[in-house]
């Protein structure tokens, strides 16, 4: 039950949703079983990062559990096929180590053999074996395989796509409303609907000559709330309903990065409130992927669950969209999202499964993600950073970026790329996003996708994105 606080490697998505130890015991009825309760070698954190990696192992430890607990799971496992009456055994270790002596006994007697007493094992160890190596050839193997894996990943997604008719625009979006079903329900986790009423609360918090600014709270769940900044022009007029653009931060960010005009972030250069200054209504979500460490536990602690940090960004945002569609100066069929960074994973997947949003525009984000997970060659691979949490169940085999948009397509799309963005090289982002533009072209949408690139790094250039924006929500320049 606590896989969260072991090594990241026992990380089993959506485990526990089904099975518990004494669950994965049941199924071995009506066979025998025998569980032997002894010291196991004992883990107290990862190893320090080796040279060229930019971050370390996610923390986690193993402890040998005590007999008490061991005891209660299984009992648990004997209630569960009391029924079949079930040959189950729970030994005590007499000196602690593993296979002892009643362990051995009881196993060889299963096999209607004897143990005989005092009997010496004999060693047959070559004196030339190297343990040192061979762990080496096994390594070496599961990384052979994970590579494969990446490489044959496009042939796994073409096969899994094949049922999506592209014949034309509604026929697309019929047909991809049973993957947009898959990505949240089997890749992002799907969360129970929003249960409490909203209970919105807000202050007012700036003021400039062009816009106010408030502080957002919207409840969620009993324990879970959605929060962020709303900017609304002065000059909005009675019964005027404006375009809203949603402005998401990047990894350790918060709301005021983007839409507190005394703070200039060289990342987010105040683009909700340039964007307000121009007159939309914008808005700036906190999302959770802060804190370091902190939310990445949220992280281990969902996947075993059947859950992710997107299933409550899911929720959070359309509790977002109901709040500020009710608004009586929001044009709730104008809703758009541009998040930078972290802010364009969120553009790839939140208005994918979130129709509620009009259009999105990923920042600083978009790629060939696959092989930005996976790569263990390339250097702008997380297998060899510290975001440890960015992982996602069998993603490659049927979610990549171009597929993430395509359940964004039919409604315009936009990708904002910096040549000298470290995220990845211009090649995997004009690779990927090549099938992304073909898709939409083959549908006779074409206008109503581009890819902007500019001479910068990892930033918010806002020049032909703030232009889709104006064109795509339909609210002309200010003068």
């Amino acid at each position: 039950e606590n896989l969260w606080r072991e090594p990241i490697y026992r990380n089993i998505w959506s485990l526990l949703y089904e099975f518990g130890d004494a669950e994965i015991a049941s199924l071995i009825a009506p066979r025998k079983l025998i569980i032997e309760h002894c010291n196991f070698p004992e883990v107290s954190g990862p190893p320090q990062p080796s040279q060229n990696r930019s971050g370390g192992a996610a923390p986690g430890i193993i402890t040998t559990p005590s007999y008490d607990l061991v005891k209660s799971e299984f009992d648990r496992a004997c209630e569960l096929v009391k029924p079949l009456n079930p040959d189950f055994n729970l030994i005590l270790s007499e000196d602690g180590q593993p296979v002892c002596v009643s362990t051995l006994r009881k196993f060889i007697n299963n096999l209607n053999g004897e143990l005989k007493p005092d009997s010496e094992l004999k060693n047959y160890l070559s004196r030339s074996f190297n343990p040192r190596e061979r762990l080496k050839r096994q390594y070496q193997q599961l990384l052979d395989h994970t590579q494969y894996l990446m490489r044959e990943a496009e042939f796994r997604r073409a096969e899994f796509w094949s049922k999506a008719d592209a014949s034309d625009v509604a026929s697309w979006e019929k047909s991809t409303e049973w993957y947009r079903d898959y990505l949240h329900n089997e890749v992002i986790g799907y969360s129970p609907l929003a249960n409490t009423p909203i209970n919105p609360r807000t202050r007012c918090v700036y003021e400039t000559d062009s816009f106010k600014g408030y502080e957002v709270v919207l409840d969620v769940y009993p324990e879970v709330f959605a929060y962020g900044i709303l900017l609304v022009p002065k000059d909005v007029k009675d019964n005027e309903r404006r375009p809203v653009v949603v402005c998401q931060h990047g990894l350790e960010g918060r709301p005021q990065d983007v839409a507190d005009p005394s703070v200039n972030n060289e990342s987010y250069h105040q683009f909700a409130c340039k964007l307000a200054e121009r007159g939309f209504v914008t808005y700036a979500p906190q999302n959770p992927y802060i804190g370091g460490d902190s939310f990445r536990v949220l992280v281990r602690k969902a996947h075993p669950i059947k859950q992710s940090l997107y299933s409550i960004i899911v929720r959070q945002h359309e509790r977002t969209i109901e709040w500020l569609s009710s608004l009586p100066f929001v044009d709730k069929d104008r809703i758009a999202f541009y998040g930078l960074s972290y802010g364009g994973k969120t553009a790839m997947r939140i208005p994918a499964i979130v129709k509620g949003y009009c259009l999105s525009i990923c920042s600083a984000d978009f790629n060939e993600w696959i092989w930005k997970n996976a790569s263990a060659r390339h250097p702008y691979s997380y297998m060899i950073t510290g975001e440890y949490e960015m992982f996602e169940f069998d993603l490659g085999n049927t979610f990549n970026y171009s597929e993430l948009s395509g359940l964004i397509c039919p409604r315009p799309f936009m990708v904002e790329r910096g040549h000298f963005d470290g995220v990845a090289p211009d090649e995997w982002v004009a690779y990927e996003y090549a099938k992304t533009k073909r898709r939409y072209d083959l549908l006779g949408i074409g206008e109503l996708t581009e890819m902007e690139v500019f001479n910068g790094p990892h930033t918010i250039n806002g020049v032909g994105t703030f232009d889709f924006l104006h064109r795509h929500l339909n609210w002309e320049k200010n003068p």
